[in-house]
């Protein structure tokens, strides 16, 4: 894009604080009581042993615990440049174009209707 510098804007970032739920991993231990078996034989020969035994396993969970601040961003940071006379299109005067920090601090240096060329991001400002 191509055109005359008219007027260069900055919108800085906007956040705002912000609550969500707080989680903690909370488990809990278990006991339970296993059945095993083991055959031997076939026929009317088949025996068969069975014991039991104790086993511990831990269930985790993620419970809500109270609540945590943290930082949202409302509107990111945009650099805007808006042109006269691109490309001999007068409907395209003082339309605002998001552009790169680099292109803007190009354009901001440069002098009133000096000739810029950049590529937009982005349309609106």
């Amino acid at each position: 894009m191509t055109g005359l510098r008219d007027s260069v804007r900055h919108l800085a970032k906007r956040t705002a604080k912000g609550t969500r739920p707080h989680t903690v991993t909370k488990c809990t231990s278990a006991t339970e009581k296993v059945r095993h078996t083991s055959g031997s034989g076939s026929g009317s020969k088949k025996k068969t042993r069975t014991w039991y035994t104790t086993e511990t396993h831990r269930k985790c969970a993620k419970v809500r615990r109270g609540t945590e601040t943290y930082t949202r961003i409302v509107r990111r940071e945009r650099w805007c440049v808006s042109l006269d006379d691109v490309g001999g299109n007068t409907a395209k005067d003082d339309v605002w174009y998001q552009v790169t920090r680099a292109a803007y601090d190009e354009a901001r240096t440069a002098d009133e209707h000096a000739r810029v060329e950049f590529t937009p991001t982005g349309t609106g400002c």
